[in-house]
């Protein structure tokens, strides 16, 4: 039997795919723009991938890292905020179309696991991964296990409330991390009252203020710029130091595209953490370190958990 799997990533605006062997090694990727206003078109652009990676590689099963809320029999995805899923029976669907084996999984689940297995994580049995990029995801592993809840849902810890009653989120709540500590927020507080600095890279337009824009005038060291990274690093502590009380993890993992600005993020999730977290300076802490797999975590540990 081969050790190869292939892993698929879906996201909004693409979908990537890799074949990846057993020590979390890529042997060859591709990707394709993602038709996501239409569930049939995702499941045949999925196929045709999976069908190309499969023209020089042998392999039994794939993975799938799916943007939305993937139910217990890792086959269905039950909602989906950025793709028109709804109930969609996806495995089947692409185990059909392609016929191999398909597992399907939470993107940020499936990129927790291959930080785990073949990233930063690999030295822990427990571990708690953000990822920080539009919005804010998440995944646990623990006592080696990937956490998935009585219903496949868990680890939505985008989700936790952490300003009761304040400002709105896509997924329909009030006052959750994501509305606070993402890419879409640093965005937002940027664009609302923008340094001259800033506005001058932007051409004089607010609009076309953007997350790596942000992140190159910080490097450079525009103080607005980087204030705004440490106010989402901020709020972002704050979510974790609560995650970390109930899930007392080895480890937390940073990763996503807002990661890119290195310590300039990570130092004030850092000091908000430490001024946070529950019985600091008695407890042993959890290291905050950035995830090495980078975009090709989903895709290594959707593989992975084909494999397993």
């Amino acid at each position: 039997m081969s050790t190869l799997t292939c892993g698929i990533d879906i996201g909004g605006t693409k979908i990537a795919g890799a074949v990846v062997d057993a020590t979390g090694e890529v042997l060859a990727e591709a990707r394709v723009e993602s038709p996501a206003t239409d569930a049939q078109a995702v499941e045949t652009a999925v196929a045709s991938l999976v069908t190309r990676l499969a023209g020089d590689h042998s392999f039994g099963a794939v993975g799938v890292g799916a943007a939305g809320y993937v139910a217990a029999d890792r086959s269905t995805v039950l909602f989906a905020p950025n793709i028109a899923w709804r109930n969609e029976p996806l495995g089947d669907e692409l185990a059909r179309l392609t016929g191999l084996r398909v597992v399907v999984e939470n993107d940020a689940n499936a990129a927790a696991w291959g930080e785990f297995r073949h990233g930063a994580g690999r030295e822990v049995d427990d571990q708690l991964m953000i990822t920080v990029g539009t919005g804010v995801g998440g995944g646990v592993v623990s006592g080696g296990r990937l956490l998935r809840g009585a219903y496949g849902v868990a680890a939505e810890v985008g989700h936790l409330c952490v300003v009761p009653q304040g400002l709105p989120c896509g997924c329909g709540n009030l006052g959750c991390l994501e509305s606070y500590g993402s890419g879409t927020a640093l965005v937002r507080n940027a664009r609302r009252n923008p340094s001259p600095e800033l506005l001058a890279r932007a051409g004089g337009d607010p609009a076309a203020i953007t997350g790596p824009l942000i992140t190159r005038a910080a490097f450079d060291g525009d103080a607005f710029a980087i204030e705004q990274l440490a106010e989402i690093g901020r709020w972002l502590g704050h979510g974790i130091a609560s995650l970390v009380a109930v899930l007392d993890p080895g480890l937390v993992v940073i990763g996503g595209g807002v990661v890119e600005a290195g310590d300039l993020l990570l130092d004030p999730i850092r000091e908000a953490f430490d001024r946070e977290l529950t019985g600091r300076g008695y407890r042993p802490r959890a290291e905050i370190v950035p995830a090495l797999l980078g975009n090709r975590a989903g895709m290594i540990g959707a593989a992975d958990l084909a494999r397993e």
